[in-house]
Formats: structure tokens, sequence, C-alpha cells
């Protein structure tokens, strides 16, 4: 008697269909309904880092509130948005941290009360970090793109880190040095500090003369305008920090007073820059720009921010130079004074200019900036003189690559003072671009982007492409054909 063959056609296959359904459906409807995810991506995109998950554990006694400014359905109903809208339902499972999401735009009093100073930038898709009296703001995209143009989702890392500073207590703070200039942070750099502390800095004066050295939680040190020499104290109490791998910036507007600032200057040799005792003035009406009173004057003139050079590691006018050339800035200063290196760059020091003045055309070599002396003594009043119609600096960075100490210095602090007008707005966003170099605002703990994953395939040529086509596609639709064929000729078997 021969055995039976199990049929799998026809009612049975029918019957077969249906109870898979009546298993997978139920299954799927449950999944969804919990939001169980399994994450099976190789960067690990819908799940948290290992780094974020002990940070979570280790800040568990701390109360966090974390503010999103849209509301989770339209993350959860944007595919790309995904991996953010995963952060927030890990960070909404912790029981120290409260997740409120809103659209500012319908609940605009919340929103204010995320920016009660009325400092920050309020936006749809921001991120506020609260904890206790210190808040962290991450403005805009939480995704980056990478050399290839891979669309990478840098949120966690940002989010991270912004409650890793919020729940330590600390914002980086810049401190205005006190007791050298007639300018007061309140009474002159007041709308800058508020630009500034929208990047997430606290900004504050310091007396060096009351402490025995820089203060720990210091980022940046900031000397602005000073119109006597720093004393001998606070310059060693400088030196000191720089040595540690401190960031200085230094705002130098000329200043008619008598004698060198000689430990000013002793600071600047650190970094092997060089300090001119001179305002600049231009000759060429095509360079001259207005004064607030809309007075076309010398001392107000058009600059360049040079291009990063090839075989340097540090760029801080690529960014400004895009806006410049967008329209966004024009790029300007007024009262300013000029710079020199002390020796070219080494291995060490890395130091190019960031401001320079312009020739009288753009392939032309002739210069027509006036160099007249003001403060210093004979000496660099001669100095001064000889830098008429030169190729002057009016601002550098310098790094030190061994210590990791940075140096910003512009010869004016005219585009931080409250009086700034529009032709010196490059000058000021130059500025406040240089701080994030100094020193940046974002807590970086390591954790990598997290992308999707496409593998490639290289061809030699045509040939081998069209080959490769036929091993992987022909050749497998040949054997279904064949398959098909063996199953029409034995389907009544």
């Amino acid at each position: 008697m021969k055995k039976k063959k199990l049929n799998l056609s026809g009612a049975f296959a029918f019957v077969l269909a249906f109870l898979v359904l009546l298993v997978f459906v139920p299954i799927n409807m449950i999944f969804a309904y919990y939001d169980k995810v399994y994450d099976m991506t190789p960067s690990g995109k819908y799940s948290l880092d290992p780094i974020t998950e002990q940070l979570l554990d280790d800040t568990s006694d701390k109360q966090i509130e974390v503010y999103f400014l849209n509301t989770l359905f339209n993350l959860k109903s944007e595919p790309n948005c995904l991996p953010v809208y995963h952060t927030f339902m890990e960070l909404d499972k912790r029981e120290n941290i409260t997740l409120t999401c809103f659209d500012p735009n319908e609940n605009a009093e919340l929103a204010n009360s995320l920016n009660p100073t009325g400092v920050l930038e309020v936006k749809r898709n921001d991120v506020f970090v609260k904890c206790g009296d210190t808040i962290r703001q991450i403005s805009g995209n939480l995704f980056q793109t990478d050399a290839n143009n891979i669309i990478e989702y840098a949120g966690e890392n940002l989010i991270a880190g912004a409650i890793y500073q919020c729940a330590s207590g600390n914002l980086p703070t810049i401190y205005f040095l006190k007791g050298y200039s007639d300018k007061t942070l309140d009474g002159n750099y007041s709308s800058y500090r508020d630009m500034v502390k929208t990047d997430n800095y606290e900004v504050k004066e310091l007396d060096l003369s009351t402490v025995d050295k820089v203060p720990e939680e210091t980022s940046i040190i900031c000397i602005a305008a000073p119109t006597r020499d720093i004393t001998e104290s606070d310059r060693d109490k400088l030196s000191e920090y720089i040595d540690n791998g401190g960031k200085i910036q230094m705002l130098l507007s000329p200043c008619d007073t008598e004698g060198r600032f000689e430990n000013i200057e002793y600071l600047l040799a650190k970094f092997e820059i060089g300090m001119d005792y001179n305002i600049v003035k231009e000759k060429n009406t095509k360079w001259q720009l207005k004064n607030l009173s809309s007075e076309q004057v010398d001392n107000y003139f058009t600059v360049s921010y040079p291009t990063k050079a090839e075989d340097y590691s540090e760029d801080l006018t690529t960014e400004i130079n895009t806006l410049i050339a967008d329209g966004t800035y024009e790029s300007g200063v007024s009262n300013t004074r000029s710079f020199y290196e002390l020796t070219s760059s080494g291995e060490m020091i890395e130091k190019a200019s960031i401001i320079e003045n312009l020739p009288t055309a753009m392939d032309s070599d002739e210069y027509t900036t006036v160099s007249e002396p003001m403060g210093g003594d004979a000496v660099t009043s001669a100095d001064a003189r000889k830098k008429s119609n030169q190729p002057l600096v009016m601002g550098y960075y310098s790094y030190n690559k061994q210590t990791g100490a940075k140096l910003i210095v512009v010869g004016c602090d005219e585009p931080i003072d409250d009086t700034l007008h529009v032709p010196t707005f490059g000058t000021r966003r130059l500025v406040m671009f240089s701080n994030t170099w100094l020193h940046s605002s974002d807590i970086d703990l390591g954790i990598e982007n997290k992308f999707n994953s496409y593998d490639t395939m290289t061809f030699a040529d045509g040939n081998e492409a069209s080959r490769t086509i036929k091993l992987f596609f022909v050749i497998p639709v040949i054997f279904a054909l064949f398959g098909l064929g063996v199953w029409l000729k034995r389907r009544h078997a």
C-alpha cells in the first residue's frame, strides 16, 4: 500500500494561511500596543548606549526635567526621527526624569518659562534639560551629515552631555578680567554677554587680585579693552593657567597710554604673538565704512577673514566666510591695532591670522592702510610708523598642541560693545565662534553617532558588474523557473 503524501495545496493551504495570520496578527498588535522594540541595527539606533545607561544610573538621585519643543507623534510618524523618539522613550522610563513634549506655538507660556531671563532663543525642535537651577539648551538639529553625505543621529551624545552638565550644576564659565579697563561687563558688554549665554556659557567678571589662582571652573579668560597693564601677580596667575592648558581671549583696543603693557606682552609671547602700539586706518575710500553717525571714516573699514591653510589643523573662518558670502554679515572692524608673529608656526604651536587688511585690489600687493602710533614708547612708535602701506593682521589664533592652551587675540573690543553697529557684525560673530573653538560648551561623552548601515560593491569595469548581476540575479531566476517546471510536472503526482 502506497504511503499517502501530505497535500499542501488547495483548501488545506488556505486553512494553514488563515491559522498563520490568526497567530501573527494578534502578536503584532500586542507588540504595537506596548511599543516593544528589538534593536537589530548595527549602531544601536533605537536603544541607549551603555555610556548613557551608566550616566542615568549615576544621576538617578537627581530630579531631571527634559523638554522637547514638538510632539512625540511628529517624531514617531517620521521614520528618520525614530532614533530621537526612542531616546526620549528610554529617558521617560526613568523615575527621576520627567519628559515634557509640546508645541511652543500652542503653549507659549511653558516655552517662555524655560527662558525666564529672555536670553535664550526658544524655537521648535529645541531640547531643554533642567536640573535644579541649571538649564541647558540643545538647539536645532540632532542629526549630522558625514563626509559621504550619510545622515547620522548625534542627538544621544548631545542630550546625555546636557544631562551630565546640568546634574553636575555647572555650565562652562567665561570670566571677564576685572580691574584693568574703564568698561564693565554689565555696562558695556551686556548684549554680547546675553548672546554668549544662548550658547550655554556662564559669563561673569573676575578680580584676580582676590583669589590665589584662576578658578577651577574657568573655561575662558577674557581680557577686554585694558587701559593699563595687568600686575605681575595677575600675570603669574594667568601664566600658570596658560601652562596648564588654559584658554585666553584678548580684545586689545588701541589706547593712548604711556609705556608698554609688558605683562600682557609676556602672556602673548607664550603664544608667539607680538602686539603693535598703533591704530590702523584705511585711506582707500573703497574699503572705508560708515560710523555710528553714518559718516564714512578711515578708522572703520572692511577686512578679510583668511581661509584655513591646507597644512594647518584649525579652521576658525569658514563658517563666518559662508555667512559673509550669503550676505548675512559684513566683514568690518573699527578702531583696531595690529599684531605680528614672533616666530613662524612650529610643531608645538600653530598660529594663523583670522583678520587681515585688504589690498587695493584682489590681485594687487599694494595696501593703503596707515599705522599711526598710539601708546607705548619711542621704540614702539617708530615700529608702528614702519607698518603703513603694509599687509597687517588685526587678529590671530594660536594653539599650543603640547599643553592644549589656546589664544584668540583681536585688535579691538568694539565688535562686542553694546554700541555695535552693522558693519562690524561679522567680526562679532567671529569672536563668538572663537568661544566654541576655545572651549566647546558641548560635553562629549564619547557616544558614537548612530546611522544606517549600507553594503556596497565596487567593480573594476562594466563587464565585471554585468557578470555579478548575472551571478546574483539571472542564475537564481533560472533555478526558480526550473523549480516551477518541476512543480508543474509533479503537482498531480
